[in-house]
């Protein structure tokens, strides 16, 4: 882990991240300012832009830790930049937004060209445009609000502007004028707290690699004992059987190689991976670290598996979930989709089920096949779920 420490905004913000932590992630995730939209996370669509030092930057292919005591202004700080309120106007004046996803990144960009390029045509505005990439507008609306927001400061000079503009024509670093937006102030995040020394064992090591990843919570409820429990969930052949899609192909004490099949709407993939099973018996909570590879998209997949067991009485337990998952690939477009979290917490539910199954089923309990998926069954279901939740809510 490094220390991390920049001026967001006109706020400091500290925290300790995982050396490979994106820019873009550490001021969603650390800096509670989400405005920044995460999209191709390969530096093509220009959704995630923001300034740092005066310049922008794709927030999600720059590490947070090389930008250590840089100034980074995202969506939120611009409140009474004078060039960024000419382009907010243009921009609603000119219909230059619909579903307005790229439009933090847009404006960003925007600012930027009227900034450097006073006497830009519409030709070279579009060439300035080519790295943001628009699904909804076509262009038109955004490129018209870029030339009217030009246009007007050549028929009326605006003496902040023109200071700017000669500050950057020098090769300074022109900062955005004002403090950040009073109501998405950053706040500092602390990082967990390391195991106590004085612990019966060590808590289960966790998986760097996936520091930067979403996170899934999720419970449910086994009819047994704590201990029984405990003793079902230990054995990860048993477990992967409970698991709709897992296999467990080969085991060496708390070392498994597998593979795990996936399918989401159009979505499927089948990775291929090993994990590692780290086990605290005195706690009744244990860490399944895995990282595996899709042979068909060539996507990487790295996640922690944590459980923890907490007896509700005699003959109940508890089980929490928590699921930290990166995925690097084609793939990597689903992984903060809404749908795809409320998917996996109804298969930590459908686990639980496979779980209790198995452990009430004494001797018949080894020749029960595997689970499967049903993803169509699933859908429907999480659909129903969130449909009786609106009219709970009414």
């Amino acid at each position: 882990m490094i220390e991390v420490k920049l001026k967001v905004n006109g706020r400091e913000v500290e925290d300790r991240v995982e050396p490979r932590k994106h820019l873009g992630d550490f001021l969603r995730e650390n800096a509670q300012l989400t405005g920044t939209n995460l999209s191709c996370e390969h530096g093509v669509c220009g959704a995630c832009t923001v300034l740092v030092d005066g310049r922008p930057v794709r927030s999600c292919i720059t590490f947070a830790g090389a930008c250590q005591d840089a100034e980074v202004t995202t969506i939120e700080g611009y409140e009474g930049d004078p060039i960024m309120g000419r382009l907010r106007e243009a921009f609603t004046a000119n219909h230059a937004l619909q579903c307005g996803f790229c439009t933090p990144g847009m404006l960003t960009t925007s600012r930027d060209i009227v900034l450097r390029l006073p006497d830009a045509d519409e030709k070279r505005v579009r060439i300035e445009l080519a790295g943001n990439i628009c699904r909804c507008t076509g262009y038109q609306g955004i490129t018209n609000a870029v030339l009217s927001v030009l246009k007007d400061l050549q028929d009326n000079p605006d003496e902040q502007v023109e200071s700017m503009r000669a500050a950057a024509k020098r090769g300074e670093v022109v900062q955005v004028t004002s403090a950040a937006f009073e109501g998405f102030a950053a706040k500092k995040v602390s990082a967990p707290a390391p195991a106590k020394a004085s612990e019966p064992k060590a808590a289960p090591a966790k998986n760097d690699a996936v520091n930067k990843g979403s996170t899934i919570t999720g419970e449910f409820e086994v009819a047994h004992p704590a201990a029984a429990v405990w003793e079902f969930m230990s054995d990860l052949k048993a477990v992967a059987a409970c698991l709709p899609g897992a296999v467990v192909e080969e085991q060496e004490g708390d070392r498994v190689k597998g593979r795990v099949a996936i399918k989401f709407g159009p979505m499927s993939a089948a990775f291929k991976g090993s994990a590692i099973l780290n086990r605290d018996d005195a706690n009744h909570e244990a860490t399944l670290q895995g990282e595996g590879i899709d042979t068909l998209s060539q996507s990487r997949a790295r996640g922690d598996v944590s459980y923890k067991l907490n007896p509700v009485s005699a003959d109940s337990t508890r089980v929490d979930v928590s699921l930290v998952y990166s995925l690097q690939g084609p793939l990597a477009q689903f992984s903060r989709s809404g749908l795809v979290q409320d998917f996996v917490r109804r298969l930590i539910k459908d686990f639980g089920k496979n779980v209790e199954a198995r452990i009430g089923g004494g001797e018949d309990a080894a020749s029960m096949p595997a689970a499967s998926m049903n993803p169509f069954k699933m859908m429907i279901s999480i659909y129903w779920e969130k449909l009786m939740n609106m009219f709970k809510k009414k």
